[in-house]
């Protein structure tokens, strides 16, 4: 691969993942320096990211950014019409994934089993449950489980929730409410169509947050998880045909709860992530590495990949 290629690492932005996107960004920049690519520039994104872009002219984006509108098509079809190659999924992956329920109307026809859910305006939580406590809403469309909130009988939230109280009801009009799945946290990377291993997550306290997933000592991670082998067979087996039918590019990353009292038949994909984070703490780089492929090596094989 020719390093000196002008590679433009695209990072920040606006959303609510801002700061672990200039993480990642960072960590992306700095290892193709080490690697000796001669080219690199990091791109801060604002409104004016396409002058930006022109200017640069580069050869290949990095995509670091996170959250919307890096992760949900947006700037991928900006970088399309301005036939700029990048890492990544394009854009109709990239529509469809970031939204839960798309994402269910694509993965469960092909018997993948997930969560049932209901969208419900947040107006109506303070007049009654959409479903059964316990249950989980969380926004239709962002990621790093930003704005969720578990809602059981002995909460603080309140019955009905209270209009006051802070959760994601203050902060989003429309809310995904689903069953909660009593059990265990795990996930799988996949990488080109390889999925690389199974994590399990165990926050220190509460569930595994927006904090627990960034914050550095509050989650431990299991790399192999200590679950049966035919658990972890099937899901890096779901996890690889959910990258497949929705036409993931580059990494992605299956989130699932295992309710370990019922086998096979008590794993549930959550979501999948087409941006997954590149900080010291991610999940995708520490796959990586369980299976010999440094975090450099990672980051040129996601390059390689957008210049097909």
């Amino acid at each position: 691969m020719n390093k000196d290629l002008h590679v433009v690492v695209l990072m920040g932005g606006w959303s609510s993942e801002r700061e672990v996107s200039l993480t990642s960004g960072k960590g992306v920049a700095g290892a193709l320096r080490e690697r000796g690519w001669s080219n690199v520039t990091e791109l801060d994104m604002d409104r004016d990211v396409a002058a930006r872009l022109t200017e640069l002219k580069p050869d290949v984006v990095f995509n670091a950014l996170h959250g919307t509108p890096g992760e949900d098509g947006t700037v991928q079809g900006m970088m399309d019409l301005m036939g700029f190659r990048y890492t990544h999924s394009g854009v109709e992956t990239s529509v469809i994934a970031i939204d839960k329920e798309l994402t269910k109307m694509v993965l469960v026809p092909h018997r993948i089993r997930m969560p049932e859910g209901t969208i419900v305006s947040s107006e109506s939580l303070h007049q009654e449950d959409p479903i059964a406590r316990p249950y989980v809403v969380k926004p239709v469309n962002e990621g790093s489980s930003v704005g969720v909130a578990i809602v059981t009988d002995d909460g603080n939230y309140g019955n009905p929730i209270g209009k006051d109280v802070e959760g994601p009801w203050q902060h989003f009009d429309r809310l995904l409410a689903e069953p909660f799945i009593k059990g265990r946290e795990l996930t799988v990377a996949v990488l080109g169509n390889d999925p690389l291993a199974v994590t399990e997550l165990k926050p220190k306290a509460g569930f595994y947050d927006y904090d627990a997933k960034y914050t550095d000592g509050l989650t431990q991670h299991v790399c192999p998880a200590e679950v049966p082998y035919e658990i972890a067979q099937s899901m890096m087996d779901i996890a690889a045909r959910a990258h497949q039918l929705l036409g993931c590019k580059g990494a992605s990353r299956s989130d699932f709860r295992w309710d370990d009292e019922l086998g096979e038949a008590g794993i549930y994909l959550l979501e999948v992530n087409t941006q997954p984070g590149m900080t010291p703490l991610s999940l995708v780089p520490e796959q990586a590495k369980h299976r010999g492929i440094a975090y450099g090596e990672l980051v040129e094989r996601l390059i390689e990949e957008a210049l097909k």
